[in-house]
């Protein structure tokens, strides 16, 4: 809707909503740039603490998508008159033991009567604005990289209709309560400017200058979070903000929660999930032999998911490896391509 809004032009908004990036950037001296944005949703668990953390976890993801570093949240609550305080009082709890994890300081908020609960932040970071990691600049031969696995968006469907087990559960609440904080840290290392083997320059290199470098210094090309559209419908952004890309993605490298494929046999389907499918799987095609139950899991919604990252093809083993070495489950999913119909094809 905001497309259709009369559009202003500000010359220090380095990213606006146009391509759908993950957050706002707005400049405001030639090395400092605010990053801006702000989630809430309904409770997906029972447990008001870790609702909290699961709420604050998903805000501060988008700042991580960027690059920039978490620094101020603004709480946002709906919550029942009648309701217990105590509950409120926890949900609060937990996420201020995330926004402390990654130290970004709660420094107020705003809430509302409402029959249904609700809770998220609007959270402010910072970021070199020489170096945004958007989800467009995707280039052919990039690899695909993802730091998490899918499946939260059916698990939390098994776990409302009261028939997720508890490993299921487990799982699905680790994933969606771990900051994409490391991950973050470990990419904007990793963009030094660097050889085309992804090796980090040292100051003495960059004096030297001996040996060639990727296009623009660079090899970390295309970030964004794999959130509420879905595994494809975030590829699907990437690549439309990308020039002239597709995408092929291995179905069998593709990380799963426990107990992910099971929801799907069983019917546990969120709207989202079939939302997503009507409105993006136009554009994608796949092997014979990947299955059912694996092609409605790459369009699940998912809460507080992995970074899905473009990285040169030469750097894309060091990344990984410096992924691994800091904690963080990074696997290669894909490649991009160059372009072609259909824009995502899913191989076995």
């Amino acid at each position: 809707m905001l497309g259709k809004l009369a559009r202003q032009h500000d010359p220090n908004v380095l990213v606006g909503f146009d391509h759908a990036d993950d957050a706002g950037v707005y400049q405001l001296a030639p090395d400092t740039a605010l990053v801006q944005t702000v989630d809430f949703f309904t409770p997906i668990v029972d447990d008001p603490y870790v609702f909290g953390q699961i709420a604050a976890t998903n805000s501060l993801s988008d700042v991580y998508a960027m690059g920039g570093r978490p620094m101020t949240a603004l709480a946002m609550v709906c919550f029942p008159e009648k309701a217990d305080l105590e509950i409120l009082e926890r949900i609060l709890a937990g996420g201020l033991s995330k926004m402390v994890e990654a130290g970004c300081t709660i420094i107020g908020g705003h809430s509302i009567r409402d029959d249904e609960t609700k809770f998220g932040y609007s959270v402010t970071g910072v970021i070199d604005p020489k170096r945004v990691l958007k989800n467009g600049g995707a280039q052919a031969e990039d690899r695909l990289i993802f730091t998490k696995a899918l499946g939260t968006g059916v698990i939390s469907t098994a776990i409302k209709k009261g028939v997720a087990k508890q490993n299921w559960i487990d799982a699905a609440i680790s994933s969606m309560t771990t900051l994409n904080k490391r991950a973050a840290e470990v990419i904007t290392a990793f963009e030094a400017p660097n050889f085309g083997d992804g090796r980090r320059m040292t100051n003495d290199d960059l004096a030297n200058d001996q040996r060639p470098m990727t296009d623009d210094g660079f090899s970390v090309h295309a970030l964004t979070d794999v959130t509420g559209f879905g595994l494809i419908g975030h590829l699907r952004e990437m690549l439309l903000a990308s020039e002239n890309v597709s995408a092929r993605i291995s179905a069998s490298h593709i990380p799963l929660l426990d107990g992910a494929l099971n929801c799907v046999q069983s019917g546990h389907i969120p709207r989202g999930l079939k939302a997503n499918r009507e409105f993006a799987e136009c554009m994608v095609s796949y092997d014979e032999g990947v299955s059912d139950e694996m092609k409605t899991i790459l369009f699940d919604p998912q809460t507080a998911g992995g970074l899905l990252i473009a990285v040169a093809r030469e750097a894309a083993p060091n990344l990984i490896r410096d992924l691994v070495a800091a904690g963080v489950a990074a696997v290669e999913i894909g490649q991009i391509t160059s372009d072609a119909k259909p824009t995502i094809h899913v191989r076995n």
